[in-house]
């Protein structure tokens, strides 16, 4: 059963009687049985859960520390013989000190490993260095406890499977240089927080952030676990926080001021921490004194398997179709800041050459569409007069009336200066003199339109003082969905990192609010309300098949070259070059997401069954195939590409985010995916 890099992971939060240890201990048990049940390999318990955090004075008393310690070998023998590992909270005795700690209990070994709390909050409302002593800095220890030989120390890296985890609790987190960020940077993958953080009015808000930013830095898994119902109110509230995230994003989190127990459930994906670790120069840091981070003297502590978990039955985790499009709340603020890059670099790129005009291609497609709208936007940043834009509209054998009214509508609309060149007479001088049938509609055919569109362009702009303005996306290019020498080439190409399920998004965010209001004129500067308006000139373009255009249309004139029923649906493409690029993963991996996300039988989100998509295995696995064969025989066209910003994480600039000998080979990417 394959993991592809995933573990199971849990944050169970039980309802406590403070200082009643045998209850506590059995509502332990119980939500670790429930975590067996989900298959959850990791399971992570409150601060001092095993007592109660509010116990307050009471921990002074030995019976509490022994009849904890009684608690914890009870947890262990209910642990053993599954492949489970837990991390609970309780208070340890060792040398006539009192530490705060985490018991690490496998279902192999019993109990594994006793990690102290480094720092002990004594502010506020906080008053731990009354009862405890703080673990930073403190030795490594073998003690005996529990009926087990284990260590007792903070700088310890837990084994589980194939992964590793570390731990630190509650106010380590809230610290300037969390004990955690060198237990990453010493190899943990996942860092288990015990926490006991009561609740005040923003500070969930504050939390959050904290865990987000902790698991960003530390490029790791992150499960935090905090107190809830049944800790003493006399003074303060514990309502149970869980969360879980991941590289930064939340994958998980439970739900707050619950009157009972509650077990929160995420799935982490290790193999992508792993990546990004490795792409990550600056991880392996230095510390101030000239040593290396990464070669701590950590104990290294193996726990046992992980669970048995079928991530194909249950995924704890969302996968999203769309991973390139923001959704949600981020939308506005997304798409307003991809166009604003967009925008300054071309701006920025104009003012320096000092250019007269800029020169567009405009089909009536997508692609042409934005990268006019960020043009037009650019040449307002200038304070150019719009009519310095030169739109040149290109009608071939393929073009329908559609396109070349939406076209034509889009460059009047927005006042930018419009010329028609026809290219169909040029192509038949250049049939003429190769010697190649205009009947054929082959490669020949298709390309020496493309390539006659690009002359024109480039032409245009010498006349005028301009740059022509490259309209290819990301998907294109990755496909290598492009003209070699035609509409691979620009002067700049303004959506050379934008793939093409993004593209649909910010023309119809660009419709609706950059350019909503926008009627076209007489040629006066009177609105003559005959005329389209540029949101409803974009919203059918919007709704236009992709299309190169360059077979003739149907009889009835309309689109006969569909660009997805020739490469395959380019939702399914920007989804595979997302988890290609960016985290590097195996074919084999990247199809087993696509099914969560897109098949009818995987769910998108966790656990619902919902029914989230439209193809099937195999359908995917086929153009994936496609997809790997074309990323590999294209990457020539990609090594020589023109300038354009970088807009997202993903881009495929020679120059910048992927080199690649444009002769590998895929043959052990084809083949991972056929297993």
């Amino acid at each position: 059963m394959k993991d592809f890099g995933f573990i199971r992971a849990a944050a169970a939060v039980p309802r406590t009687r403070v200082a009643d240890i045998d209850s506590n201990v059995r509502e332990i048990c119980r939500l670790i049985d429930d975590a067996c049940e989900e298959y959850a390999s990791l399971v992570v318990f409150p601060e001092l859960c095993v007592t109660g955090y509010s116990c307050a004075d009471l921990f002074g008393n030995e019976l509490l520390a022994g009849r904890a310690e009684a608690g914890i070998a009870d947890i262990a023998r209910h642990c053993s013989g599954r492949n489970v590992t837990v991390a609970v909270g309780a208070p340890v005795r060792h040398n006539s000190r009192l530490y705060n700690c985490a018991v690490i209990i496998s279902g192999s070994g019993g109990v594994c490993g006793i990690v102290p709390k480094s720092y002990l909050p004594a502010y506020n409302e906080f008053y731990e260095t009354r009862w405890f002593a703080p673990g930073a800095g403190i030795p490594h220890t073998e003690i005996d406890y529990a009926g087990y030989h284990c260590t007792l120390a903070p700088d310890q890296i837990f084994h589980i499977g194939e992964h590793t985890f570390c731990v630190e609790i509650c106010e380590d987190l809230w610290t300037p240089l969390p004990p955690s960020t060198l237990h990453c940077l010493n190899g943990a993958e996942i860092v288990l927080n015990l926490s006991a953080s009561n609740e005040l009015i923003g500070k969930h808000v504050y939390r959050k952030q904290l865990v987000s930013q902790q698991s960003a830095r530390t490029i790791s898994g992150y499960v935090y676990c905090s107190a809830g119902f049944g800790e003493s109110t006399q003074d303060l509230v514990y309502a149970g926080a869980t969360l879980i995230y991941e590289n930064g994003i939340m994958l998980a989190k439970g739900e707050r001021f619950r009157t009972g127990s509650s077990l929160t459930t995420a799935d982490i994906d290790c193999g992508k921490l792993q990546t990004l670790r490795q792409k990550t120069g600056t991880w392996s840091a230095t510390l101030p004194d000239g040593s290396a981070a990464g070669n701590l003297p950590y104990i290294h502590i193996e726990t046992g398997d992980t669970a048995r978990t079928d991530f194909n039955a249950k995924f704890y985790r969302e996968v999203h179709p769309h991973p390139f499009v923001p959704g949600g709340e981020e939308t506005d603020t997304r798409c307003r800041e991809i166009i604003s890059t967009q925008v300054l670099g071309l701006a920025t790129r104009l003012d320096h050459i000092g250019c007269r005009t800029a020169v567009v291609g405009i089909s009536g497609g997508l692609d042409s569409s934005l990268a006019l709208l960020v043009t037009v936007l650019a040449a307002d940043r200038l304070g150019w007069k719009r009519e310095r834009i030169i739109g040149v509209t290109m009608p071939g054998y393929g073009t329908t009336d559609r396109t070349r009214s939406n076209a034509e509508d889009l460059m009047d609309v927005l006042g930018v200066t419009s010329r028609k060149i026809s290219i169909t007479a040029a192509c038949d001088r250049h049939f003429i003199d190769i010697g190649h049938d205009r009947s054929i509609h082959d490669t020949t055919y298709e390309n020496s339109q493309a390539r006659e569109r690009t002359q024109i362009l480039m032409d245009v702009a010498n006349q005028t003082g301009g740059i022509v303005i490259g309209t290819g996306d990301l998907s294109e290019l990755a496909l290598g969905w492009a003209t070699y020498n035609g509409d691979h080439m620009s002067m700049y190409g303004v959506n050379a990192s934008i793939p093409k399920t993004l593209v649909r998004h910010l023309v119809r965010w660009a419709a609706e609010n950059h350019f909503a209001d926008m009627e076209a004129s007489d040629g006066n500067g009177r609105m003559t309300g005959t005329r389209r308006s540029a949101k409803d000139i974009l919203l059918d373009i919007i709704d236009t098949p992709i299309s190169p255009e360059l077979l003739p249309a149907d009889d009835q004139g309309r689109i006969s070259q569909v660009t997805e029923d020739l490469v395959g649906p380019y939702e399914l493409h920007d989804f595979f070059l997302y988890y290609f690029f960016r985290f590097g993963f195996s074919p084999e991996k990247i199809l087993f997401l696509a099914c969560k996300a897109f098949c009818s039988n995987g769910a998108s989100k966790a656990g619902t069954g919902e029914d989230t998509g439209h193809y099937d295995r195999e359908t995917i696995a086929g153009w994936l195939n496609v997809f790997i064969r074309r990323f590999f025989s294209q990457q020539f066209k990609r090594s020589c590409l023109p300038d354009g910003p970088k807009v997202g994480s993903v881009s495929l600039s020679p120059r910048g985010d992927w080199r690649m000998p444009s002769d590998a080979k895929p043959d052990i990417f084809l083949s991972d995916l056929d297993r």
